[in-house]
């Protein structure tokens, strides 16, 4: 790696909303099988059980690959499913070959491209891959540059199976019905998401928008007058706004609903926190685990989980009746809300995946620790790759299988539990950023050229 100043060390978008993205409860209504609304599905656990999905594949050799269809442009946001339909967004440049750079390193410039960008919505049949329609959201020359790693697509849409929300970060906010026509619009300003120490670094945007309860809920966290924010799903109405007092960061919000206490629960630099649902009122807060947050948090087992890892590191579990300023001192652990706080092991891209009582965390490098979810007790910590290649893609479960995503598209099949155990290597032949989705025994991953469905042939229609 070059020399560079240590703060911009290794600092990539989070795309995962890459999003971010969202989930709502541990005990709000399960959605129907077979769909993935947001990021990472329901509560953005990125867990679907149901039909058995592959362990491996050759996408070469067409091995369990059940289509393969290309899309146009640069796009890191996640496919969303609803019944037999995917959908997802993607930016197409000007530029012949516009610039796309994986890996580790540390270049902070932005992308010099300021030709005009045609941003669309693209919808697929589930069992085919078959293009049932594509509309234009947008058309202009972006107001924000993007990272070397990022696009002008990064927020992972959302849908309710009535509508589908777009935030295309400085370029608005949109809803259109399920087929592609235009509900209505916003434009919420330019929303720069600078790397804070030097504003001329501009990265894009990547917080994906969250539905609920009839709202859109979105996390602005940017150089100047950070939000919280909802809409009315119906006509875009801003029904409550809360300024943050915090830096540029890419984690989505998240909604946790039980024992009559709705919330949602942000990540962020300077304080990660809990709002009132109806209100927007501040609830509880805590000192930020580090700077420039990407993950999103995640809600099981009586926890809110969050981690960040650029400069400082921390994984902390969150009991889920905070009231007020919950902070940890230097030298603390847990307190009476929080359950536990460790050092090591801290993701600064993926959102973190619990699955059966267990919290895995994967760092950039691949490095992949597992812990106690309840106790925060490591299990075992295990490098899935060289350590030259990163991990940008959150990753996904199902059928006790964990499955890992490299920026170069090796997919690593990890078994469930406490014992480290690489079931598969699989390759994409392409660059793989986004969070792949799960649906009735399929895997659904957005590559830099196409999105690849993967099955197990026995079980093809």
């Amino acid at each position: 790696m070059g020399k560079m100043h240590r703060s911009a060390r290794n600092y990539f978008l989070g795309f995962a909303a890459l999003f971010s993205l969202a989930p709502i409860s541990a005990d709000a209504q399960q959605p129907a099988a077979g769909h993935w609304p947001s990021f990472r599905g329901h509560q953005a656990s990125g867990v679907a059980e149901g039909p058995m999905t592959p362990s491996r594949w050759s996408v070469k050799a067409g091995e369990n690959i059940n289509w393969k269809t290309p899309i146009p442009g640069l796009g890191h946001s996640c496919p969303i499913v609803w019944a037999d339909r995917i959908y997802t967004t993607t930016a197409i440049s000007g530029q012949t070959d516009p610039e796309l750079k994986v890996g580790l390193y540390g270049d902070i410039k932005p992308v010099e491209d300021d030709s005009e960008h045609t941003w669309l919505l693209l919808c697929l049949d589930k069992n085919n891959g078959n293009l049932i329609w594509q509309k234009q959201i947008h058309k202009a020359v972006p107001k924000i540059k993007r990272h070397t790693k990022a696009t002008h697509a990064n927020c992972t849409p959302a849908t309710d199976g009535k509508n589908i929300v777009v935030f295309l970060g400085s370029e608005g906010l949109y809803c259109f019905d399920m087929e592609g026509q235009l509900i209505w619009k916003k434009d919420l300003g330019v929303l720069d998401s600078s790397y804070y120490r030097v504003p001329t670094a501009q990265w894009e945007f990547a917080s994906s928008p969250i539905i609920h309860d009839d709202m859109v809920i979105v996390q602005c966290d940017v150089l100047e007058n950070s939000f919280l924010a909802t809409f009315g799903i119906s006509d875009g109405a801003e029904i409550w706004r809360t300024p943050r007092e915090d830096l540029p960061g890419w984690s989505t919000p998240t909604v946790h609903v039980a024992n009559e206490r709705s919330q949602v629960l942000v990540n962020g630099y300077k304080h990660i926190g809990g709002y009132e649902l109806a209100t927007g009122k501040e609830l509880w807060r805590m000192t930020g685990l580090g700077d420039i947050p990407v993950p999103t948090p995640v809600v099981a087992d009586g926890l809110a989980f969050f981690t960040s890892a650029h400069q400082g590191a921390a994984i902390a579990a969150v009991r889920l009746n905070a009231e007020g300023d919950i902070s940890l001192g230097e030298d603390e652990s847990a307190n009476s809300f929080v359950a536990w706080r460790k050092r090591k092991g801290a993701a600064y891209m993926q959102t973190p995946l619990y699955y059966d009582g267990y919290i895995y965390s994967c760092m950039d490098n691949g490095v992949l620790t597992c812990l106690e979810a309840k106790t925060g007790k490591t299990v075992y910590r295990k490098r899935l790759a060289s350590g030259r290649t990163g991990f940008t893609a959150s990753a996904v479960a199902s059928g006790g299988k964990l499955y890992y995503t490299s920026e170069e598209g090796s997919i690593y099949v990890i078994q469930a539990g406490p014992e480290f155990k690489v079931l598969a290597t699989n390759a994409m032949d392409d660059v793989c950023m986004a969070t792949p989705a799960i649906s009735d025994g399929q895997l659904f991953f957005r590559t830099q050229h196409h999105i690849i469905a993967v099955k197990e042939a026995a079980s093809k229609p």
